[in-house]
């Protein structure tokens, strides 16, 4: 599949996004080992977090679906999980492989994750290191899935010092402390989202935060509550883009996550010029929303602080694409981890913004965007979610139309993209490729 992107006029709009793919994985997993019953609602029934589900109901955990954005989990308790029938495929959510990994590395059977071509060829080294330094046996093919478990009831506490902060990387940690003789600690050299350890907080687990120092006791009995899951601010990213690139609009945005780990966007946007404010304030169970308005603006490059890219990781996208029609150039640096998303993504948006007539200079860890104009032409997304609707939205400010390749995996975190776009004037078509 592809889009088709024609330049058309962003209006003045209120919209809504998909659920955040973090609070929903983490909803379905907590949810299945918390005692009694978890009740969520605006989940993302994005594939991502079906291929969750799915996980979740092989290893014998009852889950009702009473509608497409809610989820009933009937509880079976820290050490209820029972073996799955055959390998779980988790799709390409890299999100769910590593925290399921911590999840199931301390249960009595064995079992064996793996995905699809893309999720297979990522790195998991990160999270087989200290699984394996708290008794987890954990075979891979050289450091990437599938991942072959072996069961144990041995697990013992780690004080884990992280190299690269990953919130991913610390979840996964965190959840094999559940299961752990002894207190579970995990340092991290910058701040990551902390979604994990706010839900495991309003299901009754302690968890003692303390500058980057986390800390949970094991074998504490989780307790099932209700959900209600924020719209996606990674989502709300795109819109946000649409807006603020726009020649005169000024868009709504309704009930998005604001949890404070991941508004680096938000920083970095208003940092450029964005005019982006945060209003009616409130909080979900223990995730702070906020409606989010964003009127046009002109942007300006600059130096992005290395120290906002853990609480934007995801959105350097868009970003990148902000800073292609930003005025001067723009300095990204720090972002080495983004080479191992979905796809190499500091290669994929230099070579999708060069082909829209735009100078990017990479380096190992970060780029250099020189601000321009955006022409029209054929990009590849390489099959990532994010690259691709990134290059859509440059696509519509651009001065011809633009063809974005290999768009399927959009469905994996924003199910009905193109229908929100529309929503606020952007004309981006799907297309079967030819």
């Amino acid at each position: 599949m592809r889009f088709q992107v024609t330049p058309a006029k962003v209006k003045t709009a209120t919209v809504t996004v998909p659920g955040d793919k973090s609070v929903s994985h983490r909803a379905l997993m907590l949810g299945s080992i918390a005692e009694g019953r978890t009740r969520v609602s605006g989940f993302l029934a994005g594939e991502d977090c079906l291929a969750t589900l799915t996980a979740m109901r092989a290893l014998g955990v009852d889950i009702q679906q009473p509608s497409e954005t809610e989820m009933s989990i009937d509880g079976v308790g820290l050490h209820g999980l029972s073996a799955p029938a055959s390998n779980l495929d988790l799709g390409n959510s890299g999100t769910a492989m590593r925290l399921m990994t911590g999840l199931l590395c301390g249960q009595p059977f064995d079992c064996v994750l793996s995905g699809d071509h893309s999720l297979n060829g990522r790195p998991m080294g990160r999270i087989i290191k200290p699984l394996s330094a708290m008794g987890a046996t954990i075979n891979s093919r050289d450091g990437k899935p599938p991942l072959e478990i072996r069961g144990t009831d041995q697990l013992h506490a780690l004080d884990y010092q992280m190299p690269v902060a990953s919130a991913q990387v610390k979840s996964a940690v965190l959840l094999a402390g559940l299961y752990a003789k002894g207190t579970t600690s995990v340092t991290e050299p910058a701040v990551t989202r902390d979604h994990t350890e706010r839900m495991l907080g309003s299901m009754g687990v302690t968890v003692i935060s303390d500058g980057g120092h986390i800390s949970l006791q094991g074998g504490q009995a989780l307790r099932g509550c209700d959900v209600m899951v924020p719209a996606d601010l990674s989502s709300a990213a795109f819109v946000m883009l649409a807006a603020v690139l726009a020649d005169d609009a000024d868009i709504e945005i309704k009930n998005v996550g604001v949890n404070p780990t991941r508004t680096g966007v938000i920083d970095i946007l208003q940092g450029m010029g964005a005019d982006i404010s945060l209003q009616n304030p409130q909080l979900l169970g223990q995730e702070p929303v906020a409606d989010i308005r964003v009127r046009s603006s002109e942007l300006h490059g600059g130096v992005v602080d290395p120290a906002l890219v853990s609480l934007a990781i995801d959105e350097f996208p868009v970003l990148f694409v902000a800073a292609a029609a930003a005025s001067g150039t723009t300095e990204f640096s720090g972002i080495g981890e983004l080479r191992v998303k979905e796809s190499d993504r500091i290669a994929a948006m230099s070579e999708g913004l060069r082909v829209l007539g735009i100078q990017v200079d990479e380096s190992a860890d970060g780029a250099v965007v020189h601000g321009g104009r955006f022409g029209g032409g054929t990009v590849q997304s390489h099959g990532d979610h994010r690259i691709a609707m990134s290059l859509a939205i440059a696509g519509s400010v651009a001065s011809a139309p633009v063809v974005v390749e290999d768009v399927a995996a959009v469905d994996t975190s924003f199910p009905g993209f193109c229908e929100c776009m529309a929503a606020i004037g952007v004309e981006i078509a799907l297309k079967s490729s030819q």
